[in-house]
């Protein structure tokens, strides 16, 4: 009895401790990989996401078979520099997750950065033309016209807001971004570069505004934003008309969220009864004239939550 009792313990105990199961699953390989020279000393590396039975904690980039760089699991890009001109290279990427485990290489992709132009400090025309699509709930199409400069165009830039999300080959006029967010709305821009870093200025801002996701309403982001440099009194400001986001069943929108530069600035409050068209709303600014403002709006809803940013708009003061 003693004896059998004892045996009984044991097994419990073994049971009691025996460790969770480990995550072994490889994230799927990368794929989609592309490799645009930007430059005479850069590379823009461009992937498709992977899967993971737990999720991605992030994507490492390999040049020539080595680690370079890695980025969050939610980047599926990054520009690698520090390179040199007029040499090859060739990139992969692996996606890795919390545990530790790495997936295949994606596959090989080589490229050629362009001979350097030292004496070339003239930048590009401004890409014309800028138009796009919407392609479903996460995607969308962009066209332009063509740039001109006193060597070569050798990349372009899109940019999201003020950051740079993706580049294209120079002899390019599309490109495709994936990986948005359903139902919002995104400002586009694109600039011109040569091989000697040169960038043109931004193209006219472009709005599209992605399908909404399944079961979401309509968009809560403020439009038709407009910002306009103004001297009111001596004093420089800039001047700013939107029309307030629907928000339907009687409800009305008393405040908005002024952000400059992505700071949080102020928040608009009419202390009567709200617009019932377009809205307007001067501020001052201090810095000197030239300088640049990047603005943008976001309502507070009859729910008490912030709705969806408006389009980001640039001013530069006079």
């Amino acid at each position: 009895m003693t004896c059998s009792a004892a045996v009984l313990v044991l097994t419990a105990a073994g049971c009691a401790g025996a460790p969770p199961d480990r995550d072994t699953e490889k994230p799927t390989s990368p794929g989609g990989m592309t490799a645009q020279a930007g430059s005479a000393t850069s590379v823009h590396v461009m992937w498709d996401r992977s899967t993971d039975n737990e999720a991605v904690a992030r994507y490492e980039v390999y040049e020539d078979g080595a680690w370079v760089e890695a980025v969050t699991g939610e980047r599926n890009m990054t520009d690698i520099d520090r390179l040199t001109p007029s040499t090859a290279y060739t990139f992969t990427v692996r996606a890795r997750d919390a545990a530790g485990n790495l997936s295949a290489p994606s596959d090989a992709v080589p490229v050629t950065t362009p001979a350097p132009t030292p004496d070339d400090r003239k930048a590009p025309s401004v890409p014309g033309g800028l138009r796009g699509r919407v392609e479903g709930d996460g995607a969308v199409g962009l066209s332009w016209r063509r740039a001109t400069d006193d060597t070569a165009v050798t990349s372009y830039d899109i940019y999201q807001e003020d950051s740079r999300i993706h580049s294209v080959r120079g002899t390019a006029t599309t490109a495709r971004i994936t990986g948005l967010r359903p139902g919002t709305v995104y400002t586009f821009t694109v600039r011109a570069r040569d091989a000697a870093e040169n960038s043109s200025g931004d193209s006219a801002p472009l709005d599209l505004t992605t399908a909404p996701g399944r079961g979401e309403g309509p968009s809560t982001a403020p439009r038709h934003l407009r910002a306009t440099a103004r001297t009111k009194d001596g004093a420089r400001g800039i001047e700013l008309e939107w029309t307030p986001p629907r928000v339907g069943r009687g409800g009305e929108v008393r405040e908005h969220q002024l952000f400059i530069d992505g700071e949080l600035a102020t928040t608009i409050v009419w202390g009567g009864d709200p617009p019932a068209g377009t809205a307007t709303y001067h501020f001052t600014v201090g810095e000197p004239p030239g300088t640049r403002y990047s603005v943008k709006l976001r309502a507070k809803l009859p729910d008490g939550k912030w709705g969806d940013f408006s389009a980001q708009r640039t001013v530069v003061t006079r």
